[in-house]
């Protein structure tokens, strides 16, 4: 049996590798390459390259079992508008179920067609499917899209119109096809629309990176099958994810999860991954991340996608650092690359930081540059872009890093900036805490002058500004920057452990927070019942100080920095399948398959077959899978007529099997 697996995680700076010995449950290898936002494909590659140099040569490839990649594409092509164009079938749907999508919000450049047809409650067809109108549809402007989705009325209860919409679609574009019944069996027909465009819209994106992946695994002699985490923590294989990309949503902190109970052998905890761009705190209960069962949020839209219940605070090591009207130091949601790192990669930024210390004014915006993301070259800019806005980052490509004020030049360069950064097509410089802590020696693994110099010239500003008296020692101001992270970060992580509760802001709570914890003649203090795991590359910066004045059993363990990676590649395989059982009303039971409706006389019989059904299939898809003892547990959600024969009390049930198995 192949004895490794090797676990790949893209973030926000960077993309990490990993080997993982599977006999002795140990961590062999690992490397980082910089994440390539402009080609992901670009990073994971020389990820993978890395980790092999790693291991050494006598490191045996053709043991590898398979790979495994945990990625943002899906996440942040989502939130950032990217994508293929799409047209939208929507059967049986009226004008209010279509504004309650929410697809012209979330997707207004997708193309909407309303057909006649759909299913009752129970799975009953309403009207026939207007074929005709989606073979008009197809040879018009609507046939022209990279992707298409179909969404019918209760197609959970009966697939059928879905079914041949995806085959007139097929036969007619060759394009891809998304059903919404192939990604959730929930009822609520407008949010499984949404779930599907959205699915459709990122298709064509996943299967370029996984193509990508795969070809730089046969340049290393990899011969191993590529899997991809999905949002719920678990593994699948990238051809079959590819279909269904959507499902990948939150994939990256999904594996940070996993991989910090493998990493710790703890069951039951709270992880917080701090990463560049976000800190993602959940709750694990028997070694399992608890799920959104509502479906996960994307970009402020609700999806139907289950994936892990995670409180996301936009607050990491690339946080950009900022001075308020007073002087007072505070932390901007958006992610900026740290001077630390920028001086590092680009030698004339950190000559120039020298320059601006010898200047009068000026000072803050002498750390403002501009560049491309790493791995963005012309011929990869989005065709959408107006002629102003290619011109402009095609300059930018050629002189990247660029001084601010060398770029931007009034209000219309300003908007311009501000839409570019957005759609994530340029990047912008700024203070970190990443460069506070280089400064306070808790890192050192980029340009410690390029640091201390970002920070004089903030703190600089700062006094310029009326916040305190610069020539104050400079470990004080980087670390008023540190004590602001911990506290933000205390708070999120307290709010984890009351369940969610929110916790008044009151003088005793933030005393604990502030590390004041002495209030008159009281000592205030927390005890969690539950321990910390902390990972991510800035763990180690941080959560010792929270774990200090939270009074919490802190883990940080080894490898931290690289949880994610583990994660994947130590995930399982797991699977769910729902099946209902409604009452019909003329006689008998309907069992709800996504093979399409079966009919049976009464209730103990299709109870039966609905839980042959769900089991045989949960195990069914961890064999394709190539899932190793796989364990199913079948569980039955009932309403029944009181007082009636057994045989026909039964008014619904809801039939869930839920399967895992091993990888290895």
């Amino acid at each position: 049996m192949s004895r490794y697996t090797i676990g790949i995680d893209t973030g926000g700076t960077y993309t990490d590798a990993i080997i993982l010995d599977a006999e002795a449950g140990t961590v062999s290898a690992s490397a980082k390459a910089l994440t390539t936002r402009g080609d992901l494909s670009l990073g994971v590659t020389a990820a993978l390259a890395a980790v092999l140099a790693k291991a050494g040569p006598d490191f045996q490839r053709a043991e590898v079992r398979h790979v495994s990649l945990s990625t943002t594409l899906a996440t942040n092509a989502l939130v950032e508008g990217h994508g293929a164009s799409v047209t939208a079938f929507l059967v049986g749907f009226d004008e209010g179920m279509v504004d309650r999508s929410g697809i012209a919000q979330s997707v207004p450049e997708a193309s909407i067609v309303r057909i006649s047809g759909g299913h009752a409650y129970d799975g009953a067809e309403l009207c026939p499917l207007d074929e005709h109108a989606v073979l008009a549809a197809l040879d018009g402007d609507e046939g022209q899209a990279s992707g298409f989705a179909v969404a019918s009325m209760y197609s959970v209860r009966n697939p059928a119109h879905e079914r041949q919409v995806q085959r007139l679609v097929t036969e007619r574009t060759g394009r891809p096809v998304t059903v919404s019944c192939d990604l959730s069996d929930a009822l609520h027909g407008p949010r499984r629309a949404l779930t599907s465009v959205c699915n459709a819209r990122i298709v064509s994106l996943i299967m370029d990176l996984q193509l990508s992946v795969e070809r730089a695994m046969l340049d290393h002699g990899i011969q191993a099958r590529l899997m991809m985490v999905k949002g719920d923590g678990s593994l699948a294989p990238a051809d079959l994810v590819a279909a269904r990309p959507v499902e990948t949503i939150l994939s990256g902190p999904a594996a940070s999860v996993i991989g910090a109970g493998f990493l710790t052998g703890v069951e039951n905890y709270v992880v917080a991954d701090m990463g560049g761009t976000t800190l993602d705190v959940a709750r694990v209960r028997d070694g399992w991340p608890q799920l959104c069962e509502d479906g996960a949020d994307v970009g402020g839209f609700r999806t139907l996608v289950r994936a892990v219940d995670m409180q996301t605070l936009g607050l990491g090591g690339d946080s950009r650092v900022v001075i308020g009207a007073d002087g007072a130091i505070g932390l901007d949601r958006q992610r900026v690359v740290s001077l630390s790192l920028l001086c590092a990669r680009y030698p004339s930024v950190l000559a120039n930081l020298r320059s601006a210390l010898g200047e009068s004014n000026g000072w803050l915006e002498s750390i403002r540059y501009l560049l491309v993301p790493e791995g963005m070259v012309p011929g990869l800019l989005p065709a959408d872009l107006s002629s102003a806005d290619r011109d402009f980052l095609l300059r930018l490509i050629e002189q990247t890093p660029a001084r601010y004020h060398d770029f931007v030049d009034g209000a219309v360069e300003r908007v311009r900036l501000s839409r570019l950064v957005r759609r994530g097509l340029i990047q912008l410089s700024g203070l970190t805490p990443s460069d506070a802590a280089h400064v306070l020696e808790k890192q050192s693994q980029w340009s410690v002058e390029g640091a201390r110099i970002g920070c004089e010239l903030v703190r600089r500003g700062a006094s310029r500004l009326g916040g305190g008296d610069w020539h104050a020692p400079l470990q004080e101001f980087a670390a008023r920057i540190h004590e602001a992270v911990v506290i933000r970060a205390s708070r999120v992580i307290l709010n984890r452990l009351s369940g969610g509760r929110e916790l008044d802001g009151g003088s005793l709570v933030d005393a604990v927070i502030e590390n004041r914890p002495v209030v008159g003649d009281l000592r205030v203090s927390f005890s969690p019942l539950i321990p910390i795991i902390a990972v991510g590359g800035p763990a180690a910066v941080f959560f010792p100080s929270i774990g200090e004045r939270l009074q919490v059993e802190m883990h940080i363990p080894q490898h931290c920095d690289v949880a994610n990676a583990v994660g994947a590649a130590a995930g399982l395989y797991r699977t769910r399948v729902v099946v209902e059982v409604t009452r019909c009303d003329k006689k008998g039971y309907v069992v709800h398959t996504a093979d399409g409706p079966e009919t049976w006389e009464n209730g103990p019989d299709a109870l039966s077959r609905a839980h042959e059904w769900a089991d045989t299939t949960a195990r069914t898809r961890l064999q394709d899978m190539g899932g190793i003892d796989d364990r199913v547990e079948v569980s039955t959600k009932r309403i029944d007529i009181p007082d009636v024969d057994a045989a026909f009390s039964l008014i619904s049930a809801t039939i869930t099997a839920e399967a895992s198995a091993r990888t290895h």
